[in-house]
């Protein structure tokens, strides 16, 4: 497992994240945006109907033309309490999703230490695009909208964390610097790499397809989920709310992780354990948001 939080830090960073979960269901029913949440968050909700008790974040889900709607939905109705930031908002970031941040607190996890951007306690917000019928053309449209993602992130990372040490850390290292330095040689500017990555995520997004999908992850079939097991959206307990989760969740995550009902042992317990941490006004009283606060 990674470092870890000490239990009142870890359960003070669960109620806020909760608490921004709270405010963006809000939003999304008052502008009646379709939504459901996956991974880590939809273990935790079969599995320990809440956080699993290690994690620190929520992932939720918005398809393509609603996410668009939230981004200035969110701006008009909390213009105060919440910071947005993506690639398109600053091009240091180096990923795909996009953070919905409370004002005000910071965090970052290791990874992203020596990204120059601020970033705070936050939502995870992933956009879901349409993904080509034909198996052919979506292997190509995955294969160029994941590849052009690790390119953004050799491009705003050039010396990437790394889980091991030695000769082999140090080549690897080399690798990622020299690349980053090539990219820059050539003309790859941050932008036009993220502009490469999200016409390959939207190229089927002008028709109806099956299937949508987020292609940035690890593995870039993960997300993958058909219209049919999305569909009727249903509401599973996390914490002391209900949360959107896909009709057939559990078999989206069985193509993450196919034994989810099992606890990992606790050398491969993961959470994004921060370089930086403040929870800034909220570190000393518990609010847990609720629309206004």
């Amino acid at each position: 497992m990674g470092r870890e939080y000490d239990e009142a830090t870890l359960k003070r960073l669960q109620q806020l994240e909760l608490g921004i979960l709270k405010d963006f269901i809000w939003l999304c029913e008052k502008y009646e945006l379709t939504w459901f949440s996956f991974a880590g968050t939809a273990i935790g909700a079969l599995r320990h109907k809440g956080f699993i008790p290690w994690d620190d974040d929520i992932d939720v889900c918005l398809p393509r033309p609603d996410f668009e709607k939230f981004l200035m939905a969110a701006k008009k109705e909390f213009p105060d309490k919440y910071r947005m930031m993506n690639a398109e908002i600053d091009e240091n970031y180096p990923l795909t999703t996009t953070r919905w941040m409370l004002a005000g607190t910071k965090f970052k996890e290791m990874p992203l230490r020596d990204v120059p951007c601020e970033l705070g306690i936050f939502l995870d917000i992933y956009p879901f695009d349409n993904v080509a019928d034909d198996e052919k053309a979506y292997k190509k449209q995955a294969w160029d909208a994941w590849f052009w993602s690790k390119v953004l992130i050799l491009r705003c990372l050039p010396r990437p964390m790394l889980r091991f040490r030695g000769w082999k850390a140090a080549l690897v290292t080399a690798v990622c610097v020299a690349v980053n330095f090539f990219l820059g040689l050539f003309g790859f500017s941050r932008q036009k790499i993220y502009a490469r990555c999200k016409a390959a995520m939207t190229r089927y997004n002008d028709r109806e397809t099956k299937r949508i999908s987020y292609l940035c992850d690890t593995d870039r079939f993960w997300n993958t989920i058909a219209l049919e097991d999305l569909y009727p959206i249903q509401k599973l307990d996390f914490e002391d709310i209900q949360v959107n989760f896909p009709h057939g969740v559990e078999k989206m995550l069985s193509q993450m992780y196919p034994d989810y009902m099992t606890l990992p042992p606790v050398e491969k317990r993961r959470n994004h354990f921060p370089y930086e941490l403040d929870f800034g006004r909220y570190g000393e009283q518990m609010e847990t948001a609720g629309v206004g606060q």
